[in-house]
């Protein structure tokens, strides 16, 4: 009796450490693949940014048709924000990394950079707009957080049903003097605030009437 109790005990052990170790090496696995993956999105962080860069020297080239800017535009745009998401579900999905801190940090600069490079252009061309919405990154505040991801869903079904939008997310807390100097110049008040075609600053965003009224949509 003795000897078969102690053949089960062995037995459970075994298999507890079998599981632990197959749960350790699952999750080294999966640590080791995104690490990989965010990896690739940082190498494809320094081909957008070089990309952008070169498009907000040519953008405001007075010989460029307005067609062709807000294209391009749009794709870059639509580009960087698909990259920034992928980056999203990876913090989401585990413990925020320096690597990940610094990638986000990146692609609020690419944004910024495509902000200024449209301030010409928007008022020679009439044929897109542009939304810039700045936002707290990382916060703490489950308030903020809440109205957030509200203000973000909305934004982002306004840029899904209009194709005329360019719509840059750029957090506003991360100490990128490009940003602060943008901020100082829109006079910028508080966080989360969005701004419309550089002219219109909202702070209050229950549902997207007040940005569609701001781009004569309503």
């Amino acid at each position: 009796m003795l000897e078969s109790k102690k053949h089960v005990f062995w037995e459970a052990l075994v298999i507890t450490i079998v599981i632990f170790l197959a749960g350790l090496f699952l999750g080294m696995l999966i640590e080791a693949t995104n690490s990989n993956k965010i990896s690739n999105l940082y190498l494809q962080s320094e081909i957008s940014l070089s990309d952008a860069t070169a498009t907000s020297r040519l953008i405001e080239n007075q010989n460029l048709d307005c067609e062709v800017i807000k294209e391009n535009n749009i794709k870059v745009a639509n580009r960087i924000y698909e990259e920034a998401k992928l980056l999203e579900l990876y913090e989401d999905s585990g413990k925020i990394t320096d690597t990940m801190k610094l990638l986000h940090k990146k692609y609020d600069l690419l944004r910024a950079l495509l902000w200024t490079s449209n301030k010409q252009s928007l008022d020679r061309c009439k044929n897109y707009n542009l939304i810039v919405y700045v936002y707290e990154y990382g916060t703490e505040d489950t308030n903020k957080k809440a109205t957030q991801n509200v203000w973000s869903k909305i934004l982002l079904d306004i840029r899904t049903q209009s194709y005329d939008v360019l719509l840059l997310p750029i957090a506003g807390n991360q100490n990128l003097t490009t940003v602060e100097y943008l901020i100082e110049e829109y006079k910028i008040e508080q966080l989360p605030a969005v701004i419309v075609n550089n002219n219109q600053v909202i702070y209050e965003l229950e549902n997207a009437t007040p940005v569609l009224k701001a781009l004569n949509k309503v």
